[in-house]
């Protein structure tokens, strides 16, 4: 027979290990709930590593992303303008790669999308609407889909010169001077198939090997001659001969100051201007060449002020004024009589031009720096347009 004692002791015995037992799931339960936390840290934290290494991918996509802004964010300058077959327009910047103007958007593309380098100094499309970019270093193309650098050349026929109607022209590839490929002063011609290095023949004078990189995008006169615009000379070549601009044929001299060619353009007379870094421009008109900036007396030493010496870039509108682009003062204007400068107080707020563009509706723009913006002129001031 159980005694009263022997139930209180099972009694007792029941509770200990339901106790324990009751211990022993909630340790259990505890555990579950901490390896499920940890898990979950683990994969938050291995998720928020993979959307790192996407965003950073994005980051690094052929196109930036489009912007709504109606102004070029550039800093630098804009140095080239190119408004395409298709109604795009393209700037290309000082030292930040290129932008593309579509449907209302700007597109930005650095070296990183393709480009040789991020300094664009002219913008050419060819006859199969492949769209050439000139670069400090190198040469890039975008054939509507992706910016890629160009890097096929022939250097077998240097002094091969000759003349095809949609050649387009390059300066050499190396930002200053010529590399071993290339040996000796010239131009690089597309002629829609091949890209081929011609030599200009020119003897640079001891001392002074590299005189004739070509500086300025290249012109096509009316006439059919191409003129090339060096640091030291202007080179022109007809299909058969060449005529050389250089300090000699023009009696310059360390006294009187010599070339250094930063912008050539031809007008709708068939005129010649040649645009210097010091000693102004020049206008030569098939038979002679004569100094404009002296003759208009806007030379520093006669000025006191405000000058035509340093002009990077010229352009003809569509009333035939010739207009001028200077460093430090602004833009010019040569109705054929007087000559006019404009500056901030015109509303043209770069004070150095890089370029000057005429679009497909006869507008001039102004492509500047110092601050960067593309300006036009409203027949009696400047407002920015880009």
């Amino acid at each position: 027979m159980t005694s009263y004692t022997d139930v209180v002791r099972h009694t007792k015995n029941t509770v200990k290990m339901k106790v324990k037992s009751d211990r022993q799931n909630t340790f259990i339960l505890c555990c579950t709930f901490l390896i499920a936390v940890t898990i979950s840290c683990i994969n938050q934290s291995e998720s928020n590593k993979e959307n790192q290494i996407v965003q950073a991918k994005n980051n690094t996509q052929p196109i930036e992303s489009k912007t709504d802004s109606k102004l070029l964010k550039y800093t630098t300058g804009v140095r080239s303008i190119l408004e395409d077959s298709k109604g795009n327009i393209w700037f290309g910047s000082y030292n930040e790669g290129v932008c593309l103007l579509h449907n209302g958007e700007f597109q930005y593309f650095t070296t990183e999308n393709g480009l040789s380098n991020n300094q664009v100094r002219s913008i050419y499309e060819d006859k199969n609407g492949i769209i050439w970019f000139e670069c400090g270093r190198g040469l890039s193309t975008y054939d509507g889909k992706e910016i890629t650098t160009y890097r096929e050349r022939n250097y077998n026929a240097k002094n091969e010169w000759k003349i095809n109607e949609s050649d387009l022209w390059f300066k050499g590839d190396e930002t200053t001077g010529y590399n071993k490929l290339e040996g000796y002063a010239g131009v690089y011609q597309y002629d829609g198939q091949q890209l081929s290095y011609r030599t200009f023949p020119v003897t640079p004078k001891l001392g002074n090997e590299f005189p004739y990189p070509v500086s300025t995008p290249f012109v096509k006169s009316k006439s059919g001659t191409v003129w090339f615009g060096t640091y030291g000379a202007v080179i022109g070549y007809n299909g058969s001969d060449f005529k050389i601009l250089d300090n000699g044929y023009l009696g310059l001299n360390a006294e009187t100051g010599s070339l250094h060619v930063r912008s050539i353009m031809e007008d709708s007379k068939g005129n010649l201007w040649i645009g210097n870094n010091g000693i102004g421009v020049l206008k030569y008109d098939g038979k002679q060449a004569i100094n404009f900036t002296a003759q208009q007396k806007l030379k520093k030493e006669d000025t006191k002020g405000n000058s035509l010496d340093r002009v990077f870039s010229i352009g003809e509108d569509a009333s035939g004024n010739i207009w001028f682009g200077t460093v430090e003062f602004g833009a010019w204007r040569y109705d054929g009589n007087t000559v006019k400068n404009f500056t901030t107080t015109d509303g043209l707020e770069s004070k150095f031009i890089w370029t000057i563009y005429k679009s497909k509706q006869g507008e001039l723009w102004f492509g500047g720096a110092d601050p960067s913006g593309v300006y036009r002129f409203n027949r009696s001031s400047f407002e920015r347009k880009y």
